[in-house]
């Protein structure tokens, strides 16, 4: 273990044994951290939180302090944090809340740019991108590979769907479906995210049914319900899940239209 004589670390913390700290981070009780994880000079951890393997956390990055939430009244809630993420400078990751699922948690191999604010009860699974100051209130769910770009901002209780892609400064005021770019302030649909899907290994076969899928969803004039019947009713497994994010999200915010 490589401890910096500045940082303070509560008694009570779980460091594993080759565990990183630089100077001057602070790390409270309840934290635990697993092995080849580094922890970047001024970053401050609270807990209770949980972070796995080989994890970078930079910088003045403030991860696990307790939810901005006005019903917040102290209830025991965690932070979980999965493997090989990068946390980059000055990002803010709070804990769940007791009205909610009760924790944030991030999964895998997400790169996460300077300045991302992921408030409390996200779920975030892996692989995803968010680039610098990206926003997500409260209750957010996102999807693997998504990718977010600069100052995107994710309202309340949004879901954003496996592979979509947000342009700068996109405003997502509703459920954005899987393999959808979207741009603005509203966020509109701008068609398939063609390029992601091919750097992701994608066929040609494939990335025609969602673009025929998305002709149905979003350019033929028909109602959301009728989109994802004609949806429902393909054969391969992507336009299905295309359609299943739709049906869902009807029952929340609704999808971007």
């Amino acid at each position: 273990m490589s401890i910096h004589p500045t940082a303070i670390i509560d008694p009570s913390a779980e460091l594993a044994d080759d565990v990183e700290v630089s100077a001057y981070a602070v790390i409270g009780a309840g934290v635990t951290i697993d092995s080849g994880t580094w922890i970047g000079p001024h970053a401050v951890i609270e807990g209770p939180t949980t972070i796995g393997k080989e994890n970078r956390i930079f910088q003045f990055a403030s991860v696990g302090a307790e939810p901005q939430d006005k019903k917040y009244k102290g209830e025991n809630t965690t932070l979980i944090i999965g493997d090989r993420n990068v946390i980059r400078e000055s990002c803010t990751i709070n804990r769940g809340t007791a009205q909610d699922i009760g924790y944030t948690e991030i999964g895998d191999d997400n790169w996460i740019m300077a300045y991302v604010h992921i408030a409390h009860d996200c779920v975030v699974g892996n692989s995803t991108i968010f680039a610098n100051n990206t926003t997500l209130a409260g209750h957010v769910t996102i999807h693997d590979f998504a990718i977010l770009g600069g100052f995107t901002l994710v309202h309340q209780f949004c879901h954003v769907g496996k592979h979509s892609f947000t342009g700068m400064g996109t405003a997502l005021g509703k459920d954005l479906p899987p393999f959808v770019m979207a741009t603005g302030a509203p966020g509109i649909p701008r068609g398939i995210n063609n390029e992601g899907l091919k750097r992701h290994g994608y066929s040609s076969e494939e990335r025609a049914n969602l673009k025929q899928a998305y002709k149905k969803l979003y350019l033929k004039n028909l109602s959301l319900s009728d989109a994802i019947a004609e949806l429902e009713n393909a054969e391969d497994s992507h336009t299905k899940l295309m359609a299943e994010f739709c049906q869902r999200s009807q029952a929340g915010r609704g999808i971007i239209r």
